[in-house]
């Protein structure tokens, strides 16, 4: 009875595990009060997203008429050559048109181990994937937003060899005497770029105006019904560090509020987009916009500053382009490290991974790292799987006078049930021993499970001879068919139910199981053979000298 409660107390915990993913797909709302942004229509033709482009208001500004008579302005005209950058960490293509970020390629992360060379493609202007980084200057004296044509006096920058930062100004300029600088700067070894807006006032009159930045992209719907990571928007505020406003949610209402010492960001598995204020005491003004055609909006909108005739005036902000890895990101802004998304139960995952990086640290392998953290939860665990075990091995020595008292009151379930509890009662054994332990378990096993799903520093790496990649699936499927024999052997330390239809359903699940994990992170399923091994020897000696102890006695 026991071993059928403790394959079922897993069996329910990794699918309440499957229904918490669904239900975190509509988690967050978008908090508080409503704007109108302007709407939008896309076209695809030759593989170029056209769009009206979207430009967001202010209480103080409003918002700029779409520049050309037929209210269709490209974000990326067909033809038009790119600004090309080339740095450390990046290969970017920002776009004449609007002058933002329109195809961003990380290069220290290949697509596929198979494909080394490839690296993978996180930002692109083009269908199926449509995710670009926009913005610009909103101001009644004119500014340009993000379907202003820029110039630039270079179509190619590189980072070289030796210099610690790239310079990337693009020039706009207006009849009115307007001159504005957008300048990009990228720093060798980081992913956080720097934007500044350098406003030239030579129209005689004063300007005053704000800066926007906006990420913008297409919902790539669900990549796999198994493992879900959510893929979305979020926004930060002293009150709610990390709160998820999904596609849906955007789509409800849009958001429109006032933050100081806050972040906008897009998410997707490992990899994340952040918009940053330059300044932690400025009020920001945040705001998302659905579309549609599958495409969401959410930005971030500078106080104003005044430019009085003759002078220059300059708004800077941040944007991080990148992976998930926490160590950076909690460098950059409060609670920025919280888009690794361990869900409820962060507060285990954390220290988890933190044990994971310290036992990297000794040997170099990540692999090693999860036995070294499984071996550890083991120990931490031990006395109270001991008596889980001890409860088990109890149970199975009384087990044929159990099943005697069954066949004598087969008929009679009150003496039945009177008859198994006198067994329990003289053998000094819980019936329920050995659930308890399990169930406190399970929250580090689905912390455990978000930590290795999360973690961008597994991606792609490897373990002992077959095992090339940790957080994908074993190709092999050595990993689960180790687990499901591991399983078989756990049945034959434990009591084997009484009832037929639970035999069977015992019989099946190793079966279950294995298909099931087949699915999983190898990381994962590592974790799970190595504790599954270390129970085993655990259980086998505990139900060794419970046995001997009997035999003794008798």
């Amino acid at each position: 009875m026991d071993t059928l409660r403790f394959i079922l107390v897993v069996a329910l915990s990794l699918v309440l595990l499957m229904l918490w993913q669904e239900w975190g797909k509509d988690y967050g709302g978008p908090g508080e009060a409503l704007a109108e942004l302007s709407g939008a229509q896309e076209e695809v033709t030759e593989k170029r997203v056209t769009t009206v482009p979207v430009v967001p208001s202010t209480p103080e500004v409003q918002q700029p008429p779409p520049s050309g008579s037929d209210n269709n302005i490209p974000a990326v005209l067909a033809g038009e050559e790119p600004i090309r950058i080339k740095t450390d960490l990046y290969q970017i293509s920002i776009g004449k048109t609007g002058g933002g970020i329109d195809k961003v390629e990380l290069l220290d992360y290949p697509v596929a181990l198979d494909k080394p060379d490839e690296p993978t493609l996180l930002l692109n202007n083009t269908p199926p994937l449509f995710y670009v980084v926009q913005g610009g200057l909103l101001s009644e004296k004119g500014g340009p937003t993000h379907e202003a044509k820029f110039s630039s006096s270079s179509n190619n920058y590189i980072l070289e060899a030796g210099e610690s930062s790239l310079v990337v100004p693009l020039i706009w300029e207006s009849e009115s005497g307007i001159k504005v600088k957008k300048i990009y700067e990228f720093t060798r070894d980081s992913y956080l770029i720097k934007i500044r807006y350098e406003v030239e006032n030579q129209s005689g009159e004063p300007w005053t105006g704000h800066a926007y930045n906006q990420l913008q992209r297409s919902d790539p719907g669900r990549e796999s019904r198994i493992l879900y990571t959510y893929t979305g928007a979020v926004i930060s505020s002293p009150e709610q560090r990390y709160e998820k406003l999904d596609f849906a949610d955007i789509e409800d209402e849009n958001l429109s509020i006032d933050i100081v010492n806050g972040w906008a960001a897009m998410l997707q598995h490992y990899f994340v987009s952040a918009l940053i204020p330059a300044s932690r005491e400025e009020k920001n003004h945040y705001y998302t916009l659905a579309h549609n055609d599958n495409r969401y909006v959410i930005g971030v909108i500078t106080p104003a500053i005044s430019v009085a005739p003759n002078e220059t005036g300059v708004i800077e902000q941040k944007l991080y382009i990148g992976p998930k890895v926490q160590s950076k990101l909690e460098k950059i802004a409060p609670g920025l490290e919280l888009t690794v998304d361990y869900g409820v139960l962060w507060f285990l995952a954390k220290p988890l991974f933190w044990c994971l990086e310290k036992f990297h640290g000794i040997t170099g392998n990540w692999g090693w790292a999860i036995v070294l953290v499984t071996l550890m939860l083991k120990l931490i665990f031990f006395k109270l799987s001991a008596a889980g075990y001890k409860s088990m091995a109890n149970m199975r020595r009384v087990q044929p006078r159990l099943l005697a008292i069954k066949d004598r009151y087969k008929d009679d379930r009150t003496r039945l049930n009177q008859a198994m509890m006198d067994i329990y009662k003289k053998e000094k054994i819980n019936p329920l021993g050995g659930c308890f332990p399990i169930l406190i378990q399970i929250p580090v096993f689905i912390a455990l499970y978000w930590t290795l799903l999360e973690s961008v520093e597994l991606r792609q790496t490897g373990f002992i001879f077959w095992l090339s990649d940790l957080s994908a699936p074993d190709q092999y499927f050595v990993l689960p068919l180790l687990m499901g024999v591991t399983m078989l052997i756990q049945q034959k330390l434990n009591p084997a139910p009484m009832d037929p239809v639970q035999q069977k359903v015992m019989s099946i699940l190793p079966i279950v199981f294995t298909v099931f994990f087949a699915f999983f992170p190898s990381g994962l399923v590592l974790y799970w053979v190595v504790n599954n091994v270390l129970s085993i020897a655990q259980q086998w000696v505990i139900t060794r000298s419970i046995d001997r102890a009997a035999l003794s006695r008798n």
